[in-house]
């Protein structure tokens, strides 16, 4: 009975420390989930190995047969630890595989075009924008989020210290055209909200979070600020993990940490979520896996699927572009540019994710075979420089992201980060050559250096030369015909008109 009380004091105490610990909890479930992902297949197969071993071993001694048992046992042991190292690698190998196909479980694969998408600031932008727009704030800028429902970017910055939240929510309006450059403030009311993600100890939203939810994580970069009424509000979308041999993640919804009450609320109903619920991180994974939309061979030799395009020209944001549908409203989608997997940097696709998804599956992926494809955006920015030298690139202008924007086309945008002064709008090569388009920053055409046939930017170049043409002819009136067919009257008329402009002309010298 003593004994008993003695455990029982032991194991109570460290039951309710691990269940009050819910963050590092949650932290440990999700390592070991993976980690039994991983490795149990092997640890069974081991598992099942000593247990023939041990049957051998009993069968050996109920015969009465000890000779060679030793080295029969020996034998086995070595065999059990060369299948079980054999089956272990092929596992990591296929585990892996069978993993990428779970996230492409609602991927489609079309030959539709991209639906017509609206080009924005580019993220970099909004990055270099921020800091000057912060005024007074000490704090540091720890996350910059573009939000498709306001086309504004959102800036979430620290509080200097260990023991801190965060100070301050900037959103600002940076457009592509026009002079409106407004931006809002929310300050975070440091003395009941102050957690913050990655903060210590009581001060870590993460922990504020597993206390209410347990077994949902997130990713820091998945995080983002909105400001209502002057109000901040840190969004946090979250995920779970599903599956046993192989490990997979899904939305689980958002937690709101609001800045002036220090309320946190965890909701699987987003639709009142003012920017993107579907964690981006979540949509990244889904891209990758398109690398097993063939089979095992052509996975493991990479020879199917596609990589986001990495050739340095979107430096800073090469994936998971935030754009809106130019059609419809209210609906936004996070877009990659995709290459062949290979030496190939030509973009042949485009992956498109929705920012809000209901339920608690994968959002449907769906990736676009582009026709024709694109040359890759290294090449497209080079072809830039060359067609339109006069106003890139000098002083501190650049060529910045170059993001698809529907059907087959792209818009690049040039200018400095702090003033947006023009944008390129170009599709895959036609007749042979790429058809790149120059406009103003707010979408009206200046010129073309190659205009697709039948495009609306032809139709308009066309129409300027034939109005041209008429201005031109109505300076320039030509022969006035044959004289006899005037009359007396109107010769008279004309000679008078005549002698007027010759007298005109001789007074003014």
């Amino acid at each position: 009975m003593n004994r008993a009380l003695r455990v029982g004091l032991a194991v109570l105490p460290a039951g309710f420390v691990l269940w009050y610990a819910s963050y590092y909890t949650t932290i440990a479930v999700w390592e070991l989930r993976k980690l039994f992902a991983w490795f149990a297949l092997p640890v069974l197969a081991s598992v099942a190995t000593a247990l023939v071993w041990l049957v051998v071993r009993w069968w050996q001694r109920r015969a009465g047969r000890g000779a060679g048992t030793g080295d029969a046992a020996v034998a086995l042991g070595c065999l059990g630890a060369v299948l079980g190292l054999g089956l272990t690698v092929c596992w990591l190998v296929y585990g892996s595989y069978l993993q990428d196909r779970a996230y492409m479980a609602n991927a489609h694969i079309v030959t539709e075009p991209v639906p017509a998408l609206t080009a924005r600031a580019p993220y970099v932008v909004g990055k270099a924008q921020a800091a000057p727009h912060l005024g007074d704030v000490t704090g540091e800028i720890s996350d910059i989020t573009y939000l498709p429902d306001a086309d504004r970017f959102a800036t979430l910055v620290e509080r200097r210290g260990w023991l801190a939240g965060y100070e301050v929510g900037l959103v600002q309006d940076i457009p592509l055209g026009g002079e409106s450059r407004s931006q809002e403030r929310c300050p975070f009311d440091v003395s009941v909200a102050d957690a913050r993600i990655g903060g210590w100890f009581t001060h870590n939203l993460g922990r504020k979070i597993s206390a209410e939810q347990r077994w949902v994580r997130f990713e820091a970069e998945d995080a983002y600020v909105t400001c209502s009424g002057g109000e901040p509000v840190v969004v946090v979308p979250l995920k779970r993990q599903t599956g046993i041999l192989v490990v997979t993640e899904r939305p689980a919804g958002v937690a709101l940490y609001n800045g002036r009450t220090g309320k946190l609320t965890l909701t699987r109903d987003t639709s009142a979520v003012p920017g993107p619920s579907y964690p981006l991180s979540l949509a990244a994974r889904q891209r990758e896996g398109t690398a097993a939309v063939g089979g095992f061979g052509d996975w493991w030799f990479e020879r199917s699927g596609w990589d986001a395009s990495q050739d340095g020209a979107n430096e800073g944001n090469e994936s998971e572009f935030t754009l809106r549908y130019r059609e419809e409203a209210g609906r936004s989608a996070y877009v990659t540019p995709l290459t062949p997997q290979g030496e190939a940097s030509s973009v042949v696709a485009v992956s498109t994710v929705p920012t809000r998804h209901e339920g608690g599956g994968l959002a449907p992926m769906t990736v676009h075979r582009l026709a024709p494809a694109w040359s890759s955006p290294k090449a497209l920015v080079a072809l830039i420089k060359a067609e339109y030298r006069d106003v890139c690139c000098y002083n501190d202008d650049q060529v910045f992201e170059v993001v698809p924007t529907g059907g087959s086309t792209w818009t690049a945008t040039v200018g400095s980060e702090q003033n947006i002064r023009y944008r390129v709008e170009g599709q895959g090569q036609v007749g042979g050559r790429e058809a790149t388009c120059l406009k103003a920053a707010d979408g009206a055409l200046i010129r073309c250096g190659y205009a697709a046939p039948g495009s609306p930017e032809e139709q308009e170049l066309k129409r300027r030369e034939q109005q041209k043409q008429q201005e031109e002819g109505a300076k320039n009136p030509g022969d006035p015909g044959d004289l006899t067919g005037y009359t007396n009257e109107q010769l008279a008329e004309l000679q008078r008109r005549m002698s007027e402009e010759i007298g005109r002309r001789l007074k003014a010298g």
